[in-house]
């Protein structure tokens, strides 16, 4: 039997380095165009749990006050980005337009809360929503308007377009604006045991690329 070639062998391993890498690759990014780490942070690490979280996430129910309800919290279900994929800095920016309540509620009174759970991340397995396992996070704050000339509104829509490529074609009649949570409090069950502490500056100042590293 003939013997198989020095360059042979060179050029299938090669392929092969490149399939895994592209595996790999697919393993990291979902359809929604999130970074889906393979490992998520311990439950002890509040900040990088936090984080994980908010980056693994599209969408969320986001509470307003709603005026003409006698200021009653009306929760409303919106999508959002915290940045672009693998790269979230840990505040929500939002597509909104005042032909929807939330927007129009935000401009009158801006305290605000964004509901997120792990369920949807899929990382939960069969465990119920409410079980204090599969995580949830509560940040909570004021809703405002990002300047639509700013280098933050321009941020706040690559971040949002990433995941969320409808959006780009939504109608330009409707007045389509970026917003932002400024967050004032943080309310994060993860396991057993009550809320975690967790400050707002804890949250910000962890380091998205520690995430990546751990994965």
């Amino acid at each position: 039997m003939a013997r198989t070639s020095p360059i042979f062998k060179a050029t299938f391993a090669s392929y092969l380095m490149i399939m895994m890498l592209q595996l790999q690759l697919q393993l990291l990014i979902s359809v929604e165009g999130r970074l889906i780490s393979l490992s998520k942070p311990a439950p002890n690490d509040a900040a990088a749990y936090a984080r994980w979280l908010v980056s693994q996430n599209s969408w969320g129910v986001l509470n307003t006050i709603a005026a003409d309800l006698g200021g009653s919290p009306f929760g409303n279900v919106v999508s959002f980005s915290d940045g672009l994929p693998g790269k979230g800095a840990g505040i929500p920016y939002f597509y909104l337009t005042t032909l929807d309540p939330t927007a129009a509620y935000a401009l009158k009174d801006s305290r605000s809360s964004l509901t997120i759970s792990e369920y949807p991340v899929g990382t939960c397995g069969k465990t119920d929503p409410e079980n204090p396992t599969c995580a949830k996070i509560t940040l909570s704050g004021k809703l405002k308007l990002v300047d639509a000339n700013s280098k933050e509104a321009e941020f706040g829509r690559s971040a949002l377009f990433a995941k969320h490529s409808e959006m780009k074609g939504w109608p330009v009649s409707h007045n389509f604006q970026v917003f932002k949570l400024e967050i004032e409090h943080i309310f994060l069950i993860n396991w057993f045991g009550g809320p975690k502490p967790l400050t707002v500056d804890q949250y910000l100042q962890w380091k998205m690329h520690k995430l990546a590293l751990s994965s």
